[in-house]
């Protein structure tokens, strides 16, 4: 790449720059970014991953938005970690479709001792399959993260979900620097990082150009950023959160291309509360990575013949 493109990649982003993109009117943060988008990507493309819970509920963190965790009342009910056969079951129908990374979740604060080496066993089964390997865990030190790495783990997700200010009104049972060094941990091991927000939770503006913003000064940027946009689940705190203005997402996608311009930026939960028309301007504001499937970790997610049909409507071709 020549020192022209990387020029583009910076990592000294001030506050008042992001406020400033977030802030532009909108033909003209779509058109930046979408320019740039074309420097670091071919246009028309878009990647698709599969997300599966492999581990369901019973979580002791607090985080208000999952209906994951033991505080909610949510109508979650636990599953144990899912043995071997099931995922890859599940890994081969996804590649079959058309993935080609598998994603897979766990509810726990940090993954427990006695699951551990399943955890690794699962990792080599799916790398087996020809698919990149992503994983959330929660928190993890760093014998932990080289262990995935040893294992063929390809990507350690790990959302900062919000700004270091406002997450104390998201989260009590852990802190934004426990966040940070789970991070740090994944880059010592040489893990490429998915790392990413939730817009909808009763933030600011300002919380969402801080979030963009710790993200983009980050020393190296994620390889892949999703943007997620709250769920309200019934039983969970935030069950009566106000849905955020449509354009919003699309505001934050488009800054999130200019800001990281060579990560893959994911258009992630939330898909199914915007019409055809919103996730195309997302599309055109630099988003080139998707969930797909019907379900996500616990919610649903746009059907896959749905999403087939919009990416032929449009255009646009899966990378493969």
């Amino acid at each position: 790449m020549n020192n022209s493109l990387l020029k583009l990649i910076r990592h000294d982003w001030r506050l008042n720059e992001v406020i400033e993109l977030l802030n532009r009117p909108l033909f003209d943060l779509i058109f930046s970014a979408q320019e740039i988008h074309r420097v670091y990507f071919k246009a028309n493309q878009v990647q698709l991953s599969r997300l599966l819970n492999i581990k369901t509920g019973a979580c002791s963190e607090d985080c208000s938005y999952c209906s994951q965790s033991v505080h909610s009342n949510s109508a979650i009910k636990p599953q144990p970690l899912m043995e071997l056969e099931a995922v890859v079951s599940e890994a081969k129908e996804a590649k079959a479709k058309g993935a080609t990374r598998f994603c897979m979740g766990a509810a726990w604060r940090s993954p427990k001792r006695k699951d551990f080496p399943k955890i690794l066993e699962i990792i080599k089964a799916v790398k087996a399959l020809g698919l990149e390997t992503c994983l959330t865990l929660g928190m993890l030190d760093r014998e932990q993260a080289e262990q995935l790495k040893a294992a063929g783990l390809d990507y350690y997700n790990h959302n900062l979900d919000t700004s270091a200010a406002y997450y104390e009104q998201i989260v009590s049972t852990h802190t934004y620097q426990d966040r940070l060094d789970t991070l740090a941990n994944v880059r010592n091991a040489h893990l490429k990082m998915c790392c990413g927000g939730i817009i909808g939770m009763g933030e600011s503006m300002a919380d969402r150009a801080a979030l963009l913003h710790t993200l983009a000064n980050l020393p190296e940027h994620p390889e892949s950023v999703p943007i997620n946009q709250l769920i309200p689940v019934a039983g969970t705190p935030l069950e009566n959160a106000s849905k955020p203005e449509p354009f919003d997402i699309v505001r934050c996608i488009g800054a999130a291309r200019i800001l990281m311009p060579a990560s893959d930026i994911r258009l992630s939960a939330g898909r199914t509360e915007m019409n055809d028309e919103l996730q195309t301007l997302c599309f055109f504001a630099g988003a080139n990575s998707v969930f797909f499937g019907e379900k996500l970790l616990t919610t649903d997610n746009p059907g896959v013949e749905h999403d087939i049909q919009l990416f032929k409507r449009l255009g646009i071709s899966v990378v493969g």
